[in-house]
């Protein structure tokens, strides 16, 4: 006879499941009552212990070290082994690498050149690239700006041959060797965040001005994005590939040579894309190191407030622009593995593309010979006489508006923030930063935000810091709010968006420069103005990011929603912009980076502050290590931005936290 165990008997037998306590977390009620006292308290702490909003020290300690820094290069470039056999041979290997492209291109004569590139266009691209390319650059020399695109070209070039030699193999390790790229992600990410004024000053002290210095500068500006998109390019190979290739014996050569560089080959084509964009935005800047090239028409452009002229060559950059992203775009989609149906169809297009590269080849080698090097003079297109005159009436007839307009926001937002955060005492702020901060984004992303902060009052440009901050949070907050106007308007409207696209793609080609002419013609020589050309030059990404944020939302979210009755405004306000969320705080943290390169750029045009400061350390010895301290307080005021804008958003991709049970 069998004996039935009772159930309770086995339950009492089994050791007791232990149940863990949730773990505390901020809950929203919790929020709403401490957040709000913590605002009281610092408001209270703030009236107590403002200051009056000193001046900063022109003999701070940074000052003096960083010019003691550059009269000790100066007395030992010639005599340093550091100098004489490391610095000026890679200045030397630098230059001898830039003339090289440069007599290239120059040997070529225009109409070679042209028909060169035609035929690179169609082998790499297609017919179509090959005709925009043609018209392009046959475009550039009826603006009359031939030799200073053949500059520009030269040096852009350089600087990303340089980039793809050192970014591929880099980014091929950084996936590979998870250490390595671990220790490199903060490098890039802090090369990133530096606006492009804060390369120049440290490239003069070490290589001087010319275009070996430019080069560099562009180099290190524009490689941490070869490197990156190499390196996820080479981390998204995928696994049962390497998996099935070890299995039949291939060797860690074998596999790097035959999978994963092949399979990675169309990531890679567009980390030169990137490159060459970067590098052609930075190429620019650097003339004001005295490199050659379109920057030297626009910074005369500057100094002159010549519209018309900065118009012709800001056109000229950005029809080069779209010439070489178009070529290396479609390279890069040639690259991705074909579909069955069309991989026998492709195949015959390599060989009739290779015969009509070879017919345009060999026309521009006899058009080289007897059409000489320079465009001819008697072929001009230029806009500068009616760009200046269109400028000039509506300077005339809208000054009353822009100086209402100026003095308004002058007056009721730069100014009172401006003066708080002047008065505010350099420990407070570093304790609000890191008490808010971590609230909003965690103290992992707090604390460097804090030693940022606290670095830039030990540089002892405290006042001219919060001066620019000031301006960066008010250009923010417009750049913000146009943009996301703009951006919801795109992803709810796919015929406004497609009439919007172009404007965008020619805004982002755009140099900086450029959107400082128009702003000064209708305001003058002020902060404002650096305000106003910083949200022009910020709102073009601000406005994609938001829309592909919108247009990212769950398809199943938006219908369920519909179904139960929404409207258009409810839609927008109670689903689509929370389920984005993430997608704002990234428009938020490259429009705040973009706001502040450009911020710092109005330092030409009255901004004052620390692009001030920069400026007058490139044109002034003495000042040097004031330019120099200034450099690296933006590099701090960046990355005080942008920690605590990417861990909000790294917060709100977590989700909350969920108790433990």
């Amino acid at each position: 006879m069998t004996t039935i165990m009772p159930r309770v008997a086995v339950v009492a037998d089994a050791p007791r499941a232990r149940v863990a306590r949730p773990r505390p977390s901020w809950s929203l009620p919790r929020r709403r009552v401490v957040v709000p006292l913590l605002v009281l308290a610092t408001a209270g702490v703030y009236l107590t212990v403002r200051t009056a909003g000193a001046v900063d020290t022109d003999d701070a300690w940074a000052f003096r070290f960083f010019a003691g820094l550059r009269a000790w290069v100066d007395a030992h470039r010639d005599t340093s082994p550091v100098f004489l056999y490391g610095v000026n041979y890679l200045r030397l290997g630098v230059a001898v690498l830039d003339n090289a492209v440069h007599a290239a291109l120059a040997g070529l004569g225009w109409a070679g050149l042209i028909a060169a590139a035609g035929a690179l266009a169609v082998l790499l691209a297609g017919w179509r690239t090959a005709m925009l390319t043609v018209a392009g650059l046959a475009g550039c020399g009826l603006l009359g700006l031939w030799p200073e695109t053949v500059d520009t070209l030269a040096l852009t070039l350089t600087a990303v041959l340089l980039a793809v030699l050192i970014g591929v193999p880099l980014g091929m390790l950084c996936a590979r060797v998870p250490p390595i790229g671990a220790a490199l992600r903060p490098v890039l990410d802090a090369m990133q965040i530096m606006p492009t004024f804060a390369y120049l000053a440290p490239m003069t002290l070490l290589f001087s001005i010319g275009a070996p210095a430019a080069v560099i500068a562009t180099l290190i500006y524009a490689v941490p994005v070869t490197i990156r998109i190499t390196a996820l390019g080479i981390g998204e190979v995928s696994t049962t590939t390497v998996e099935a290739a070890t299995a039949l014996g291939s060797t860690r050569w074998q596999l790097l040579g035959k999978v994963r560089l092949p399979l990675a080959r169309p990531s890679i084509v567009l980390a030169v894309n990137q490159t060459i964009m970067m590098a052609l935005s930075m190429v620019v800047v650097t003339a004001l190191i005295d490199a050659p090239g379109l920057g030297q028409n626009i910074v005369e452009a500057l100094e002159r407030v010549d519209v018309g002229l900065a118009f012709d060559a800001g056109l000229a950059i950005v029809v080069l622009a779209v010439v070489l992203d178009r070529i290396t775009t479609r390279a890069a989609y040639r690259a991705m593995p074909a579909r069955p149906r069309t991989a026998r169809r492709a195949a015959a297009v390599p060989a009739a593309l290779a015969a009509v590269g070879a017919v345009l080849a060999a026309v521009g080698a006899v058009l080289a010979g007897a059409a000489g090097s320079d465009f001819p003079s008697g072929w001009r297109l230029s806009f500068a006489a009616p760009v200046n005159a269109l400028t000039g009436w509506v300077e005339l007839h809208s000054y009353d508006a822009t100086e209402a307009l100026k003095n308004a926001v002058s007056a009721g937002l730069l100014d009172p923030l401006q003066n708080v955060l002047v008065t505010t005492p350099w420990w407070l702020f570093v304790l609000v930063v890191l008490v808010f901060g971590s609230l909003a984004s965690g103290l992992r992303a707090a604390a460097p935000a804090a030693l940022a902060a606290a670095g830039v009052a030990a540089l002892g440009l405290w006042q001219h810091a919060m001066q620019t901050l000031a301006t960066v949070l008010v250009a923010t907050a417009a750049t913000m709010l146009c943009g996301v106007l703009l951006g919801v308007r795109c992803a709810r409207h796919d015929r406004f968006a497609r009439a919007v696209r172009p404007l965008l793609d020619a805004a982002q080609t755009m140099p900086s420069f450029v959107y400082l002419l128009p702003a000064v013609a209708l305001f003058g020589a002020s902060r404002f103005t650096a305000v106003v050309a910083a949200v022009i030059y910020a709102v073009p990404p601000v406005v994609r990011l938001v829309e592909r944020g919108i247009r990212d939302v769950a398809p199943t979210a938006v219908e369920a929603a519909l179904a139960a009755g929404s409207t258009p405004r409810q839609l927008l306000w109670k689903v689509q912009l929370p389920m984005a969320r993430g997608g704002l705080l990234l428009a938020a943290n490259q429009g705040i980076v973009m706001v502040l390169a450009m911020v710092v750029v109005g330092g030409l045009v009255g901004a004052g502050a620390l692009g001030y400061d920069v400026v007058a350390g490139f044109a002034q010895r003495e000042d040097f290590g004031k330019g120099l301290a200034a450099g690296l307080a933006i590099v701090l005021l960046g990355v005080l931005l942008d920690r605590l804008t990417q861990g909000a958003g790294r917060r709100i991709d977590a989700g909350p936290r969920r108790p433990v049970t």
